[in-house]
């Protein structure tokens, strides 16, 4: 059964969905939900970087793991299958961003090197810029060893992020993404954070680990239109 989520924290001017596995990546139909051509939807090829692209007219296939734009009538999108995607928009300036943060992603501060692009290149206020987290692993399923956590830790600082059982750790991405983002000025209730754990739920979402090898992915999209 096909399954949208519409954050309804970025208001008209923002068309913004995380995808489940129906969709899922498919773009075509995703096209049809948000009105705009298959040609106008663009996303990277992800390889776990803390690259940033701003995309203007240039549309040229790239490598990298946040998306910047203030073109209009594009939508930039990323995939997941555990992994947190992140969406972004300056209500101000008008800029959208679209970030996919894993372990990896998070401990290199994507999001903060995401949010520092937009206040560089279009003089984004911390202020006037709202998130939405989609579904990813959550911290009652993601164990790491300790040498995430501390990967993680030395990024975003002391915070409730993860718990400890016994001596195994276990990690919230958007937990810690969340810390990231307020450290950087971002207001609390400017971030809205789905609640679903794709592990949790994998008969609704791709994951990695409940699948223990590869899977198909999900996504994050946003467009200014």
């Amino acid at each position: 059964m096909e399954r949208v989520i519409f954050p309804e924290i970025f208001g008209r001017n923002v068309k913004a969905l995380f995808t489940s596995k129906h969709p899922g990546l498919d773009l075509e139909r995703i096209s049809e939900i948000v009105s705009v051509e298959r040609e106008g939807i663009y996303t990277q090829t992800q390889k776990h970087t803390d690259t940033v692209t701003v995309l203007d007219t240039d549309r040229k296939p790239r490598i990298g793991d946040a998306i910047v734009t203030r073109e209009r009538g594009i939508i930039i999108g990323v995939q997941t299958a555990d992994c947190l995607p992140i969406l972004v928009y300056d209500t101000g300036a008008c800029v959208a961003a679209a970030v996919h943060a894993g372990w990896r992603g998070t401990a290199s501060a994507i999001l903060r090197k995401t949010i520092r692009t937009m206040r560089e290149r279009f003089s984004s206020s911390p202020s006037e810029i709202v998130i939405a987290m989609g579904p990813s692993i959550r911290r009652c399923c993601y164990e790491v060893g300790y040498e995430v956590l501390e990967a993680v830790r030395q990024a975003t600082g002391e915070g409730d992020y993860f718990v400890t059982r016994g001596e195994r750790y276990y990690l919230d991405l958007s937990a810690a993404n969340q810390y990231q983002a307020l450290s950087d000025g971002i207001l609390k209730e400017n971030i809205w954070i789905s609640g679903d754990c794709t592990h949790c739920l994998p008969d609704m979402y791709y994951s990695h680990r409940f699948a223990k090898g590869p899977t198909g992915r999900q996504g994050g999209f946003i467009g200014i239109v």
